[in-house]
């Protein structure tokens, strides 16, 4: 399987650590009362702490040590089979004040970040390339289309007027798509040109947890709702799957290739680092 470098939304947002590693337990054969026996890949638990619950969610991990990662789904705790649920708990406890740290840390991250809500009906506004456009149902319109006005940009939906709020979402985002591949295509090739290394093929991701990914074979991928944001931000995460196509990594090396193709670009990377993916509407 190559190699991967991706550029994820939790690496950019939060001044935590994704996983603190904790050593596991000797590989011994656990008895009936302490052991896991389920077969479930994961499951939903709760430790005692003192006079307080903590709740977790366990997995099952081909791994070597007991890993803790905190995000939008609380707790997880990763474990190799063999490991007791006691020498897990036992784990939590002896890693409580970092974990309920970073729970603290995670909640106030999202707080300061949630994003309005957006209404898909007729007048709902989203962000699209840093700035907003305003939605408007036009049975009589032959196919979806922007439009610019006194009022500002409009996205004119070939919808009735009744049109129920999925059925406009769904156009929205197959219409914010197309726009994304044709935008990110020319933001690649632009910041591409004159290289000597090219990516040997792009597509678009829907990941809600990583803003791009290149491999070890050269073939990026960028998340379409980058079409959310002005162009310096969107530049700055073309340029860094292209950094990677020279440096599979993050050392300065990287990103002093990040540097030599969008100067200025931590600007950009500071913006975005304040985004929460699965905060935006679509």
């Amino acid at each position: 399987m190559p190699a991967i470098a991706h550029l994820d939304a939790q690496q950019l947002a939060l001044a935590l650590e994704p996983e603190a590693v904790a050593p596991a337990a000797p590989a011994v054969a656990p008895s009936d009362a302490t052991a896991d026996t389920s077969d479930s890949p994961r499951r939903t638990r709760r430790v005692a702490l003192g006079n307080e619950q903590l709740a977790y969610c366990l997995r099952r991990a081909r791994r070597r040590t007991i890993g803790f990662q905190v995000d939008d789904n609380g707790l997880t705790v990763s474990a190799p089979r063999w490991v007791t649920v006691r020498e897990i708990e036992g784990a939590i406890a002896e890693k409580q004040r970092w974990i309920r740290g970073k729970l603290e840390q995670w909640r106030d991250w999202r707080a300061r970040r949630r994003l309005d809500q957006v209404r898909f009906t007729e007048q709902g506004v989203l962000p699209y390339l840093g700035g907003q456009i305003t939605l408007r149902l036009r049975a009589e319109a032959e196919t979806t289309h922007a439009i610019g006005g006194e009022r500002g940009l409009e996205l004119h939906l070939a919808l009735p007027a009744d049109a129920g709020e999925r059925q406009v979402k769904d156009a929205v985002q197959s219409w914010l798509q197309a726009q994304a591949r044709r935008v990110l295509g020319e933001r690649l090739a632009t910041l591409a040109a004159g290289r000597v290394m090219q990516p040997a093929a792009w597509s678009l991701s829907s990941a809600r947890s990583q803003w791009g990914s290149c491999t070890q074979d050269g073939r990026i991928r960028l998340n379409w709702r980058l079409v959310h944001f002005a162009l310096p931000v969107i530049d700055y995460v073309v340029a860094h799957e292209l950094a990677h196509l020279q440096e599979l990594n993050h050392g300065p090396r990287f990103w002093r290739a990040v540097g030599q193709l969008l100067p200025g670009f931590e600007a950009a990377r500071d913006e975005i680092k304040d985004v929460d993916i699965a905060a935006l509407p679509l």
